[in-house]
């Protein structure tokens, strides 16, 4: 075969440039490439035969080129598709382009004279049509690849979507003057994004609203996406940002009247805020808000239901919350089995700053998911409204990378850097990342090079700290001003034109801003009905948790089971025995059961989290796997009384994304039980941000109601500082306005009931549930349940002390102690010695269950000490919390002392040999009733 022959034009040069290194050294090629070139070796003066067509010159002479100048050309354009964007004008700022020698015709050996005498043919594609030589196409290449626009896309793996955004760059097609847009009509929303910020600017001055000006074009991109998205039948699109040009963005995207914003500036008491504070909402600033609304198309609304997430000032903590809102938006629960996504119901936009999307790390943790099975969404699109200074910080201190936008190299997104200036470029540019996510359901990185007209907040003097940076932005029309420039030099407004809109904008704000404060929008937290939890109904009859629990472990005749996961499975079976009193079930049994009845009533479940499916600790194994095959499968989906869907899920070793993601889902789909377990409680504080700002606060400042159920593995077990504790009380410090239940429980069906009792209030009074999970007590005898417990039994908040409750005038001691120590307490030797002494457990922590400690408090009115019992130190755990509430219960009759740990920096020992001695000394001092408030472990 001749490989002359076989490859023409560019081909042809890369064939070459291959030949060319083999010469040099044969082991930079492959070994078929070496095989090929064996015996082979270019002609001296190769035909230049283009496309499978000789060219005919000078009475049908055919032209040849020189080897040496064809693959010149070639890697010149080679280096003008990966390289442009480096000398490309994507700053409005006009700072100089680092460029690249690659991108120089000399670098190459060539010339201008060398590139006229080449045929335009050796560049395919759309920028080569009509060309009369390669100088000519090459300078279509650089217009398109250096101009506003710098397509940065080479680091894709994938070659088809490499050759789709070259076709789409190189043939404009989504640019307007290929696409027309109306250009007056992106002139009237410039004016009114310009005038909204000058008039508030104005009229407010020193009020932060952290403008968008200097990156205005970003409400013109989001307009083009949602355009194209109603065309295409999405349903919904949930958008997620910080606070820069937000409240531009509610106004022009989402529709907020200025009146509304405006009324907020104004900051006027209203009798709404009495209600307010009796319902514990305490809102937030204007600039987190969120908002929502339904598009129109044509004059009518259509099935297209735009919504922007309430944001924090931590930035880019939104993003996971979105992504999850996304899944949940476009899952389909309604069928038994697997859940079902629908890429096509939903798009996430996720609003980037250019310093944060570079540092935080909740950013890389939310990229990683947008691939993962259970977590991707069918492709987001990411806007960085990049303003080239982070605070006071300039690029160089703020991160490592050429680019804000690099990290998503990493994750093989597409990149597109655009000068926020030109807004054609901007337009062109939007309507690409549409058509990329449309197609490809990958995500789309925009990013919007701009600047900031003020400084961080308009309080803020950035001359300060960037003088010079100040003086070229204080000479720099806007970008509205240069737009009008424009039509006005093409002749389609005429000079007046620009001032007219602006001066009837500011008359519209001035309008509203005269009018009088309009009726609250917000719809205020419902109060739920008194007792709601505790009229839960969450007992199943032993017959049908039977039929459950032989469903369960009913696996197809083909599957082949582990021979130790088989004896594990068995004797779960035997929970179904007849001695319904006898305690049988076990702690994943009764989870088992508990989700397996809940999709029986019809609630989808979701559970995620790190090790999962089979448990951190191999006691849960909700998915199973063939012995022999690996073949999945997941009995909770194949039970044949489920009437919804499950879905169980290991996560990323994340926690901060992780969890955000799961409260987006929660929120997005509040019908559905979403669990999340961390791989160990401890781990909890890697996601300490989105507990603060979205768990725990979401109902008080954004009125959003989730549910999320948080499994915390918990309990001192000489596992070290990092194993032992899902930080208590951090969780009962940002307890308020029952914004959330806590809850330690010991037994299996103290956690059956609480699951079941989650999914009877999800309608009802949703609250998040945080549960610290057991590790040891998992196979503990102790924490076994009958099944009758789980048949005729609810959730007990306390529970009192089975032995001493039967002579309780006898009690001179009551213990109150939470989890795992009571089970170290009750097995201990001690335990049969001391009938004067009674260990009651509170199993729910908040909110406190007062009404049921009392009654308690005088049945054992003969004791005279009281003392609140824990592993944790005593800066930790729940004392804290439970001793004014005990102490205003106690009102003085005895007194109230502490048993545990001392004050700690660390939660717990690094030693296992020191923890046993620590341990034990705790239950020794429980049992030890003389002077017992000398040589506690620690007293008040």
């Amino acid at each position: 075969m001749d490989i002359w022959q076989e490859f023409h034009g560019p081909n042809a040069g890369y064939i070459l440039e291959l030949y060319e290194r083999y010469q040099q050294d044969p082991n930079s090629v492959d070994a078929a490439t070496r095989a090929a070139f064996a015996n082979w070796s270019p002609p001296a003066e190769p035909a230049a035969s283009i496309n499978g067509a000789s060219k005919e010159r000078d009475g049908g002479k055919t032209a040849v080129f020189p080897t040496e100048k064809l693959t010149a050309a070639v890697r010149l354009v080679q280096a003008i598709r990966e390289y442009g964007h480096l000398a490309a004008n994507i700053d409005p700022l006009g700072a100089p382009r680092p460029g690249d020698p690659s991108l120089q015709l000399a670098t190459h050996g060539l010339s201008e004279a060398d590139l006229r005498q080449l045929p335009a043919t050796i560049l395919t594609g759309p920028a080569a049509a009509g060309a009369k030589n390669a100088a000519e196409a090459i300078t279509r290449l650089q217009t398109i690849y250096t101009g506003s626009i710098g397509y940065d896309y080479d680091h894709l793996s994938n070659p088809e979507e490499r050759e789709w955004l070259r076709e789409a760059a190189e043939s404009r097609r989504f640019h307007p003057d290929n696409a027309p847009t109306d250009v007056r009509l992106l002139l009237e929303r410039l004016t009114e994004i310009e005038t909204f910020e000058h008039f508030l600017h104005r009229v407010f001055p020193g009020k932060t609203r952290f403008s968008i000006e200097g990156v205005d074009m970003m409400v013109p991109i989001l307009e083009v996406i949602i355009g194209r998205a109603a065309n295409e039948g999405i349903h919904r699109i949930l958008v997620g940002m910080a606070h820069r040009g937000r409240l531009n963005v509610l106004t022009h995207i989402l529709n907020k009247p200025y009146a509304h914003i405006l009324a907020e500036f104004k900051d006027q008491e209203s009798d709404n805020y009495t209600v307010r504070d009796s319902l514990g909402w305490t809102g937030d600033v204007k600039y987190h808000a969120g908002a929502r609304r339904s598009v129109a198309k044509r004059g009518e609304l259509i099935d297209l239901m735009v919504t922007m997430a309430p944001n924090p000032s931590h930035l880019e903590h939104v993003n996971p919350v979105v992504e999850g809102m996304a899944r949940a938006a476009g899952t389909f629960v309604d069928k038994p089995g697997h859940p079902r996504f629908d890429h096509a119901i939903t798009i996430p936009i996720l609003i980037h700053g250019d310093a944060a999307f570079a540092a935080q790390g909740v950013v890389a943790e939310t990229l990683n998911m947008h691939r993962l099975r259970g977590y991707r969404v069918g492709g987001t699109i990411h806007l960085i409204t990049n303003n080239q200074i982070g605070f006071t910080t300039f690029d160089w201190a703020a991160r490592s990378t050429r680019y804000a936008s690099d990290l998503a190299k990493g994750f093989k997104i597409p990149i597109v850097h655009v000068n926020a200036d030109d807004p054609e470029a901007c337009i062109e540019v939007a309507r690409l990342a549409f058509a990329y996510r449309h197609r490809f359901l990958k995500d789309f990185m925009i990013d919007l090079v701009g600047y900031r007209r003020y400084g961080h907040n308009e309080g803020d003097e950035p001359r300060f700290t960037q003088p010079t940076m100040y003086q070229t932005i204080d000479k720099l029309p806007t970008v509205r001003q240069k737009w009008a420039t424009t039509l006005e030099q093409r002749g389609l407004i005429d000079g007046n034109r620009a001032q007219a809109l602006l001066e009837r904008q500011m008359k519209v704000l001035e309008e509203a801003f005269e009018s009088p404060p309009p009726d609250e929008e917000t719809e205020l937290v419902t109060p739920p009905p008194k007792g709601a939890a505790s009229r839960a109904i969450t007992a199943v009859s032993a017959t049908k948790l039977k039929e459950l629990n032989r469903a369960l472990h009913t696996l197809p005749d083909s599957f082949k089971l582990n021979s130790k996961l088989k004896r594990v499975l068995d004797r779960r079976l035997d929970a179904n025995g007849d001695n319904h009193d006898a305690p049988t079930v076990d702690w994943a049994t009764a989870e088992a059961l508990a989700l397996a009845s809940i999709l029986a009533d019809g609630t989808a479940i979701r559970f995620t989290g790190e090790d999962v499916e089979r448990g951190t600790f191999s006691h849960r194994h909700a998915l199973l796997r063939d012995a022999e095959t690996g073949k999945v499968y997941v009995p909770l989906q194949e039970i044949p009384q489920a009437r919804a869907a499950f879905e169980i899920r290991n996560s990323p070793l994340s926690e901060n994304a992780a969890l955000g993601y799961e409260y987006g889902y929660n929120i997005q789909a509040p019908d559905r039980l979403v669990i999340w377990e961390a791989q160990y409680g401890d781990f909890i504080n890697g996601a300490q941000a989105m507990l603060d700002e979205f768990v725990h606060s979401g109902r008080a400042k954004w009125n959003q109601l989730p549910s999320l159920v948080m499994l915390l593995p918990h309990g001192y077990e000489g596992q070290g500082p990092d194993h032992s504790t899902g930080r208590l009380e951090r969780f009962l410090q940002s307890a308020g306005e029952l914004n959330m239940r806590i809850a330690n429980p010991t037994t299996a069906a103290q956690y059956f009931h609480l699951l079941r009792r989650q999914a009877a209030l999800l309608e009802v009074d949703p609250l998040p549930l945080i549960i610290m999970s057991p590790k040891s007590l998992l196979r503990h005898r102790e924490a076994y349940s009958s099944l009758n417990e789980l048949a005729n039994g609810r959730f007990q908040p306390v529970i009192d002390d089975p032995l001493a409750s039967q002579n309780p005038d006898k009690v001179r001691r009551l213990i109150f102690c939470t989890g795992k120590v009571y089970v170290d307490l009750v097995t201990s030797d001690h335990r049969a010695k001391s009938p004067e002494v009674a260990i009651v457990r509170t199993e729910q922590i908040y909110p406190f269950p007062g009404q049921q400690v009392q009654p308690l408090l005088d049945q054992y009115a003969k004791a005279e000490e009281v003392f609140w019992l824990q592993e944790e130190p005593l800066n930790m755990g729940a004392w804290d919390y439970t001793r004014p509430r005990l102490m205003r219960l106690l009102d003085g009759r005895v007194p109230l002392d502490y048993i545990g740990r001392p004050r700690r920096a660390s939660p717990a020992e690094g030693s296992s040999t020191w923890h046993r001695i620590n341990q034990n000394l705790i239950v020794q001092k429980a049992f030890h009733l003389r002077n017992s408030r000398q040589g506690l472990v620690l007293g008040m």
